[in-house]
């Protein structure tokens, strides 16, 4: 049988290492040497010649030496010959070894001299939206480099300043709009316990009014956690179980659980411990657990699991439903955003659910990831940094 050639975009590809620019700089640096090794050498080589050609001495026959067409002028000009020969040789074997030593040495130059280059990039890898108080502070000489760590210091300036400003009026406006929607419930209430019958038609407005009121203070409790969580590290820092704090969520959902007659399969992980705020890992995963019930269908199902893995604890929450395309899935943690509609324009929830948990979950170090299940639904998994160790007293 006759075997066929693989395709071409099948075929082996040998995997090169990628250019750095500190490998670009050493390789340049060993290439000069190089070339100037070798320029010097042939400019020896030629020095050389022409010394040989000019100071071959032919003694006259007057002085006792050979009369001209001897042996002896030969004889020395093979001996020059030998001496260039070896002087090729000598110069070529210490060609080599400075070659060699060109290349270390480029290397240490270049990462010397990339030294602040590295510094800037492991800055911005680790900066991030709730660490926008840190500085490079690049120390040495007033260069290029110097100058751009500057010009990035200045970036991070700014925009800290437009975080800040941006957090600071989503809660203050956060509160300073509840003291009016206070005051339209209280009104709302004095104009509904008037004596006397009222009009159907006035219970039935007073009944949306107060619907859209509760909504309100939702979306704006909402707003408040959202502002939060992106204004660094809170100050209520605890050891927490993932079990723990789903055992809760769970409990507090049990009514709506019941009322759509949900199946729950819980699975335990003792060992799954987290450390950060309290009352927002509470909230992270009971917006989890609140969206697999608000979304699911009477009859459905729900699964909550936890596990330790390596460094990372994690909580997989997923329920059943209308299958949801990858689109509809990439949406779903951006604010007001429903799969299939710009707005949200729904009563389940107030279109911060997911955001909210992103956002804690980013804050504390971990992650999100939404994925749409074959069958319908969806799977939630969110990844925190494990805890160091669990609370003294707990057993590991």
């Amino acid at each position: 049988m006759r075997l066929r050639s693989p395709p071409a975009g099948l075929r082996f590809r040998p995997h090169l290492p990628r250019r750095t620019i500190r490998v670009r700089l050493a390789l340049s640096y060993w290439g000069a040497f190089v070339v100037s090794g070798a320029v010097l050498l042939a400019v020896t080589v030629a020095l050389w010649q022409g010394v040989s050609t000019t100071t071959v001495h032919v003694p006259g026959s007057g002085a006792g030496g050979a009369p001209l067409g001897a042996a002896q002028p030969r004889g020395v000009t093979t001996v020059h010959g030998s001496d260039l020969a070896q002087l090729l040789i000598v110069a070529g074997i210490a060609l080599v070894i400075m070659a060699i030593v060109s290349i270390g040495f480029g290397w240490l130059v270049a990462g010397r001299f990339l030294q602040p280059v590295r510094t800037i990039t492991a800055a911005a890898r680790r900066i991030s939206a709730t660490s926008l108080h840190e500085r490079l502070n690049l120390a040495g000489p007033d260069d290029d480099l110097k100058e751009l760590a500057d010009t990035f210091d200045e970036l991070l300036a700014r925009l800290e300043r437009s975080f800040q400003s941006e957090r600071s009026f989503v809660a203050n406006a956060s509160h300073e709009l509840r003291t009016p929607l206070t005051t339209m419930r209280v009104w709302l209430d004095v104009a509904a316990a008037k004596p006397g019958p009222q009009p159907p038609q006035l219970s039935t407005l007073a009944g949306r009014l107060r619907h859209e009121l509760d909504h309100l203070d939702v979306l704006l409790d909402s707003f408040l956690t959202l502002a939060r969580t992106q204004q660094g590290p809170a100050g209520d820092q605890a050891t927490l179980s993932l079990d723990g704090i789903a055992s809760a969520a769970i409990g507090r959902q049990a009514g709506a659980i019941g009322d759509l007659a949900l199946r729950l399969d819980h699975t335990r992980c003792p060992q799954a411990w987290v450390t950060g705020s309290t009352t927002l890992l509470s909230r992270m995963v009971g917006n989890v657990i609140d969206n697999a019930v608000r979304h699911n269908e009477p009859g459905g199902w729900i699964r909550v699991s936890t596990d330790a893995s390596g460094s990372l604890a994690r909580i997989v929450v997923q329920n059943g439903g209308p299958v949801l395309s990858p689109a509809d899935v990439s949406v779903l943690a951006q604010p007001f955003r429903r799969p299939g509609a710009e707005r949200t324009g729904s009563d389940k929830g107030t279109g911060l659910g997911l955001c909210i948990v992103e956002s804690i979950a980013s804050a504390h170090g971990g992650t999100l990831d939404l994925s749409a299940r074959a069958d319908g639904g969806l799977r939630v998994t969110i990844a925190l940094p494990l805890a160091v160790a669990a609370p003294a007293g707990v057993p590991a």
